[in-house]
């Protein structure tokens, strides 16, 4: 086998590879076989962590930005709300660094509409021999008939590029909880095509590209939040029973894959009546056995610490022009992003905030938002890349 980079001593050209930026993986992976076998190995993933070149990463499910019409061709104005950035029939996957500010969209889905479905839900897996890194799109409405669908697609970030996988089984679902759990993607909840709110669950292996069903919650949950917490579990916040169309409970339950059981449901993790759909987790500063979570509510962002009675906590007021349609992210090192609008159909905000480890300051910082990267955000999860 030749040299890795002609003329370059092999340590000093396995040091040049690993600074290629993620975006440009694809390209460096179709070089050569050898740089192809780099790439896709565990030690040069290993070594870029190790060197601090890894990258938290944001992956937006947000609207396209409208087709501005040629001048003079007689198009009416596009419509405020899509102009402005708001929720549109179109939507297609981003990624954005927010510590650097860099924003990339990724490549069209495969088919003839090429957006991404509506209110899809998206995680990110590791997996396979190489730890590769992939995103899961699940579940959404079709773009243009707006009925649920059942689809999947994977998108790996070595190949750059996606794939379908296998379709999601039984009742076409809308609005459940998800979340990737060590190489699967967790599924919960949400309502069938009759608006029943379901109780089943499932989860789905990438590598093997199979569905496993699971056991039933204990209860039904409609338009619940699905978080990945301590111990490796799939944590299922709030939602509403067939009965109580809207009217949130603040109940959550936890599935253990080692034991392949639901927990006990835990009562009281947020107050009845209030919609989990921006609660996050993010590992606690001190520790790698509790996590801390944050919502917003009331216009402020709070956090949670630990698990049990823990209780919610002011963190810091959420600027005003951030605080409709918000989505909340916490990254790999500390940083909490929220993403949202002054109104509903406003350009989207953007801001990161790092709060103190002894809880007592935060402050925000405003992210750039290019006009292309301005449109709303309808789904996120966090990765590191």
């Amino acid at each position: 086998m030749g040299e890795l980079i002609p003329g370059l001593p092999e340590e000093v050209a396995r040091e040049c590879l690993v600074r290629v930026g993620f975006d440009q993986l694809p390209v460096v992976r179709r070089i050569s076989r050898q740089w192809k076998s780099e790439v896709e190995s565990p030690d040069y993933h290993r070594l870029r962590k190790a060197e601090g070149l890894s990258r938290p990463v944001l992956a937006l499910a947000q609207a396209q930005p409208p087709t501005s019409p040629a001048p003079g061709d007689g198009a009416a104005p596009a419509d405020k709300q899509h102009s402005s950035g708001g929720p549109a029939n179109s939507y297609r996957m981003v990624l954005l660094d927010p510590v650097e500010g860099r924003w990339a969209p990724l490549p069209a889905l495969p088919g003839a509409t090429s957006s991404l479905p509506l209110f899809c839900q998206v995680a990110a897996v590791d997996g396979g021999e190489q730890g590769r890194k992939r995103l899961v799109v699940v579940g959404g409405w079709d773009p243009e008939t707006w009925a649920p669908m059942d689809a999947v697609f994977v998108y790996d970030f070595l190949t750059g590029s996606w794939r379908r996988g296998a379709a999601m089984p039984g009742p076409r679902r809308s609005f459940f909880a998800c979340a990737a759990v060590e190489g699967h993607v967790y599924v919960a909840g949400g309502h069938d095509e009759e608006k029943n709110a379901l109780r089943s669950a499932m989860a789905y292996d990438p590598d093997a590209d199979a569905w496993a069903q699971l056991p039933d919650m204990a209860e039904e949950r409609d338009e619940p939040r699905g978080l990945c917490v301590a111990g490796g579990r799939f944590l299922v916040v709030g939602g509403y029973t067939t009965q109580e169309q809207g009217r949130f409970v603040g109940s959550a339950e936890a599935f253990d894959p080692a034991t392949n059981a639901w927990e006990p449901v835990q009562e009281g993790f947020l107050d009845d009546g209030v919609c989990p759909r921006t609660c996050c987790v993010a590992p606690a500063p001190e520790t790698k056995t509790t996590e801390r979570m944050y919502m917003i509510r009331d216009g402020h962002l709070v956090a949670r610490d630990g698990a049990g009675n823990a209780q919610w906590r002011p963190v810091a007021q959420v600027p005003e022009d951030a605080r409709t349609a918000a989505t909340v992210s916490a990254i790999s090192d500390g940083r909490v992003v929220v993403i949202g609008s002054g109104c509903h159909g406003g350009e989207q905000n953007v801001y990161v905030l790092r709060e103190e480890e002894d809880g007592k300051g935060a402050s925000w910082v405003r992210a750039p938002v290019p006009t292309e990267f301005s449109g709303h955000v309808q789904a996120s999860c966090s990765l590191e890349i």
